[in-house]
């Protein structure tokens, strides 16, 4: 369910109580943006449920603000008078250039009763932001296998984070996909699974 609050130790917990719920003991992780700071926080909060980690372009680092045009677009998006996801597209628009942006955050407006919702909290996205932008966790150790895969036009994964990543994650390695960008998976998605799919497998 949604909450007003949100960090990474919350949504870490969200996840163990959910694997739990699954009766899965441990797991491969592989998250992308928040999605990896979250997976990097639950590998240090229960290393022993982590198998494998996967982090996809992003560090354990805090970030500068960078989502101010997105946030700015959808909440532009009259939500109460919307008529079909093709409005809701135009009035983000002015904010969000890049037209497949628009169609991943559009994945999350769910009509239901003849009436539009976003699937995700979006006040709460913007009012816990600088959590969300801040670094996951700065203590704690997780030894398992970890793979950084980054976009190589990304400044997502820079030099200066290898020591902070060597400290968290001492058995880290990194692979970069060329060409790609933030949206590396959706860039080159067959690149992106067959490097999951290698790491994973052996």
């Amino acid at each position: 369910g949604h909450s007003e609050q949100m960090n990474y130790n919350l949504m870490a917990d969200d996840l163990a109580q959910t694997l739990d719920a699954l009766n899965v003991s441990k797991a491969a992780l592989l998250g992308h943006s928040m999605g990896g700071k979250l997976a990097m926080t639950f590998a240090l909060l229960y290393p022993q449920r982590v198998t494998k980690l996967i982090a996809a372009d992003v560090a354990p680092v805090a970030y500068p603000p960078r989502h101010n045009s997105i946030f700015s677009g959808l909440f532009a998006v009259d939500i109460a008078n919307l008529s079909s996801r093709a409005q809701a597209d135009e009035q983000m628009s002015a904010f969000v250039k890049e037209a497949g942006v628009r169609q991943f955050l559009l994945k999350s407006l769910i009509k239901e009763d003849d009436k539009f919702y976003w699937r995700f909290n979006l006040n709460a996205l913007k009012a816990n932001y600088s959590a969300l932008t801040d670094a996951p966790m700065t203590t704690g150790q997780y030894d398992g296998p970890v793979l950084f895969i980054k976009g190589g036009e990304s400044d997502y994964i820079l030099p200066e984070h290898k020591e902070v990543i060597n400290r968290l994650f001492p058995n880290a390695q990194a692979k970069i996909i060329q060409g790609t960008g933030h949206w590396l998976h959706a860039e080159k998605p067959a690149a992106f699974t067959r490097l999951v799919q290698e790491f994973l497998l052996r």
